[in-house]
């Protein structure tokens, strides 16, 4: 019947019964019940009052207090004094067995007042409450006890967590700038001078940011922190600038100060961002972007605009998904916060927001607690307070031994059960940072699966899958350029080289008979005086004008410019034509080898003609090859003559040019009279001087083209069809003179100069762009060819996509 009655009492419905239903408690007996409650009762009055009497009177002794209260209080100390229960006695109850009960796995138990708080301190208690050993605050002793400041997570498989979808946001980076592809990262906004950068410098235990009187810094810095825990070394990495590891944090100071201050001051606030790593034992995982403090008015050598510019560029960080660490100065009222109006913007329920009151040491405790509860801006995630001020040796161990002993010599904190100090604050990101991760996880992985799809649908199409790396690029170029190299080495041997020669030869002499023969009026009464001695001494001053005029120098410099225009040629392909520097380079290159050898190709060939600068001999069959030379180079010439005058007569007609003609010859009939005067032609206009100009260079050509006529005419003539009439037939002679110098100096250009630049340049290419090249330079001269860098993008698209879905369902299969 008393089970029955016991049984049909409704439960209560508070949380205490709930966890004394589920411990296994089912019934007592109502008698035992009752002797043990009014047992227990009795003694749990005297002892509690005793307790608690004792408990007040000692914590309130230097209190002023009533004297009626003082007197009550010492006749119930008297009273409970004189009670004996030493006759009592004490039923022996049988031993109950409580399961353990794991209290976070109860439904509601986030939601129960006596287990919620910043650092659930009610699920500690509980703990306590079942194990007698004392629960350490993780948050409150990392760094503490622990050599170098290690950290000790208070949940292991938070940080894994955290640190993979880290990991996931950085390669996320690196796909493009889609805002759907980017998971939160923790944005630290404050006033300047509020404490940001302590803030950080405490998080990270090191001082690394730029310090100064004026406004440094001026671009965000994007700071991811990974926690290596097997490792003790400390370390930063850029990587857009690929300095590699720096384990002396002033030298990462000395770096974010340059890049920083960098940015003019006419600008002063940039927002192309740093990226910073920092791998350390003693730092969680975590992502932040530090920016430039929000100011209230501009100094005279900044632009007016740069308040808003601040704002604008906080206001593109804080944005949606991202998480807001609102850091304010504890001595300053709140309501004057730009870090909290700015937050309330885009965050009007505080649902992303953390509150970091800084310099809590400034302000009285009382209103520091005050401030922490803050009922007047309320976020959903808090408040929490630091000190960030620590000895002289920096923000390590120091600064939270002298942050802790500061809030244990305030009670005041304690008691509020307040959330203060840097470890509390660093856990207390972590998670706030893996739960908005977590939250953003399902929308990413949807949005990844779209993003891969897409990768992969122009992968297939535009590029058939076919895979492409900068290194096979590279190579692919180098073959490419030294296939054409080698062709060009066959096209371009000793019989080109003594046709580009002997061409060069022929244009002088050219020029030299037309100096020395075709302009002399005798020249008609040439074979009427061959055997003149003078006639003869200019055969010979002919002869020395082409053997010493430089015709090893002239001969290797006509070659070497031959090479390098070929050069060009071939480096203007499609391929090359998208690498200015490597095309410069070749072209220098070639341009070295060249040059190292051309002195010592002109003094080799200057030696070998020196004979041919005293005399020439030459067989029959020579001279006859000199005549059909010497033949064809006068019908070049007057073919020549001949087409420019015709476009002179095209250009102002036959009648008025043969009138200009004969008016020149009216007025110049005497040679020693000289050129008629413009008044004499009759010139009035600019017209008439173009015509006269182009009728004396008519006059010219006809003069020109009948001695052309002659000589030809003498080269076809019995007279210079044999070698003993030489002095008769200089043209033939000196194609005669100019074959056997052409011969004789590209002999010696080819082994000197040709044979040592068609070995060396593949080679000095292949060591200097090739095996020479680091993985930057790689990249740069790959992604400088746009349908190449598109290639490569889709295809490290499409990798990185991959690479980030597998890790997507990794972690959704372990969470």
């Amino acid at each position: 019947m008393l089970v029955t009655r016991f049984a049909r009492r409704p439960l209560l419905r508070s949380p205490q019964m709930r966890l004394d239903q589920r411990r296994g408690i089912l019934f007592i007996p109502r008698a035992g019940f009752a002797a043990v409650r009014w047992t227990f009762g009795l003694l749990g009055i005297g002892a509690g009052a005793a307790g608690y009497t004792a408990y007040k009177v000692d914590e309130n002794v230097q209190k002023a207090v009533p004297d009626w209260l003082r007197d009550s209080l010492g006749q119930a100390k008297d009273w409970m004094a004189s009670i004996d229960l030493s006759g009592v006695k004490i039923p022996e109850l049988p031993s109950i067995e409580l399961p353990t009960i794991d209290v976070t796995a109860l439904p509601g138990w986030k939601d129960s007042p006596a287990l919620a708080g910043p650092d659930a301190d009610g699920v500690r208690n509980f703990q306590a409450m079942q194990d007698p050993t004392p629960v350490v605050n993780k948050a409150s002793s990392a760094g503490k006890g622990v050599p170098g400041n290690s950290m000790s997570p208070p949940d292991q498989d938070l940080m894994v967590l955290t640190k993979k979808l880290i990991e996931v946001r950085n390669l996320l980076k690196t796909v493009n700038n889609n805002s759907n592809l980017q998971l939160p990262s923790i944005v630290v906004v404050g006033s300047q001078s509020s404490g940001k950068s302590s803030v950080l410098e405490a998080i990270v235990g090191h001082e690394f940011l730029p310090k100064g009187s004026n406004m440094v810094t001026r671009r965000p810095i994007e700071l991811t922190l990974i926690h290596s825990e097997n490792s003790k070394e400390e370390y930063g990495e850029f990587p857009q600038l690929g300095l590699g590891k720096i384990s002396d944090f002033r030298k990462i100071q000395k770096t974010l100060t340059d890049l920083n201050l960098a940015v003019p001051e006419s600008e002063c606030v940039s927002s192309s961002p740093i990226e910073l790593r920092i791998y350390s034992p003693n730092v969680p995982d975590l992502t932040l972007v530090d920016l430039p403090g929000y100011i209230q008015i501009h100094s005279r050598h900044q632009p007016p605009t740069l308040k808003q510019k601040i704002a604008d560029l906080c206001d593109l960080y804080i944005k949606e998904n991202n998480i807001i660490l609102a850091v304010c100065a504890a001595d300053v009222d709140l309501a004057n916060s730009e870090a909290l109006r700015a937050s309330r913007k885009v965050d009007p329920y505080g649902n992303r927001t953390i509150g970091v009151l800084t310099k809590m040491d400034l302000v009285d405790p009382n209103d520091a607690v005050a401030k922490l509860k803050n009922p007047d801006f309320p976020l959903q995630l808090g408040y929490i307070g630091v000190v960030c001020k620590g000895s002289s040796s920096g923000p390590g161990q120091a600064l939270i031994r002298a942050e802790e002993s500061y809030f244990k010599s305030h009670p005041e904190f304690k008691n509020a059960n307040a959330s203060v100090g840097t470890p509390v604050l660093r856990n207390r990101l972590m998670k706030v940072l893996e739960e908005h991760m977590g939250k953003g996880l399902y929308r990413i992985v949807d949005q990844v699966e779209k993003e891969l799809d897409d990768a992969r649908y122009q992968f297939k199409v535009h590029y058939n899958d076919q895979k492409i790396s900068p290194e096979s690029y590279v190579a692919e170029a180098m073959d490419s350029l030294k296939t054409r190299f080698k062709a060009f080495t066959k096209e371009f041997g000793k019989p080109q080289v003594r046709d580009a020669v002997r061409t060069m030869l022929e244009d002088r002499i050219r020029d030299i008979c037309d100096e020395v023969y075709w302009n002399d009026p005798r020249i008609q009464m040439l074979p009427k005086i061959c055997a003149d001695p003078v006639w003869a001494t200019r055969l010979d001053l002919t002869f020395a004008s082409l053997t010493k005029s430089g015709v090893g120098r002239s001969s290797v410099q006509l070659v070497i410019d031959t090479l390098l225009q070929k050069m060009e040629d071939i480096l203007s392909t499609d391929q090359f034509a998208h690498h200015p520097e490597a095309r410069a380079q070749i072209l220098q290159f070639s341009n070295d080898i060249l040059r190292s050898k051309f002195h010592v190709t002109v003094d080799q060939v200057e030696n070998t003609i020196k004979p041919y600068k005293f005399e020439v001999e030459c067989s029959e069959q020579e001279w006859q090859e000199g005549v059909k030379r010497a033949t064809a180079l006068l019908d070049s010439t007057l073919a020549s003559d001949e087409s420019e005058l015709k476009s002179i007569k095209s250009t102002f007609g036959r009648r008025r040019l043969r009138n200009a003609i004969n008016q020149i010859r009216k007025y110049e009939k005497d040679p020693e009279a000289g050129p008629a005067t413009a008044a004499e032609l009759g010139i009035e206009s600019e017209r008439d001087a173009k015509l006269f100009a182009s009728a004396r260079e008519a006059l010219r050509l006809q003069k020109h083209i009948s001695t052309l006529q002659g000589r030809l005419g003498a080269l076809r003539s019995r007279q210079c069809a044999v070698s003993t009439n030489k002095s008769c037939c200089p043209e033939a002679l000196m194609e005669v003179l100019a074959d056997k110098l052409t011969y004789t100096a590209v002999m010696f250009i080819y082994v000197e100069l040709l044979n040592e630049f068609f070995f060396q340049l593949p080679r000095e290419v292949d060591n200097k762009l090739y095996y020479d090249l680091n993985r930057q330079q790689i990249l740069k001269f790959a992604n400088e060819n746009p349908s190449v860098r598109k290639h490569l993008e889709i295809q490290e698209r499409k990798a990185t996509l991959e690479l980030v879905m597998e890790k997507l369902r990794s972690l959704n299969r372990k969470h």
